[in-house]
């Protein structure tokens, strides 16, 4: 059973940057693409990063430039650099393969002043 690991979340002020991880328990290669969502409160769950095969990226239209996804094979970790902080990018943030519906426990990320 594959597992995935999310970290790095926590109070930022706007305009601060996190980098969250998240620790796959197998190679990540075999799992392509693996996904980035958020939940914030009282709203639906949404996909804001995916990391493809071959490398290609997608983004949710509220994120562009802000977000990046990349990957650390040799470690299985997956990342997720976000810059420019909003109050809105407050959610829990969680990592997900579509392909075998794996998810993570999540990591909360909180931006205020």
């Amino acid at each position: 059973q594959v597992q995935l690991v999310e970290s790095g979340g926590g109070l930022v002020q706007p305009g601060g940057s996190l980098r969250l991880s998240c620790a796959v328990s197998t190679d990540i290669q075999s799992l392509l693409p693996i996904a980035w969502f958020r939940a914030a409160p009282g709203k639906q769950r949404e996909a804001v990063a995916t990391l493809n095969r071959g490398g290609a990226t997608n983004y949710a239209d509220s994120v562009k430039g802000r977000f990046t996804v990349s990957r650390d094979n040799a470690e299985n970790i997956v990342y997720l650099q976000i810059d420019s902080l909003k109050p809105e990018d407050t959610a829990v943030y969680y990592c997900n393969v579509p392909r075998i519906s794996a998810w993570g426990q999540g990591t909360q990320v909180t931006v205020s002043s």
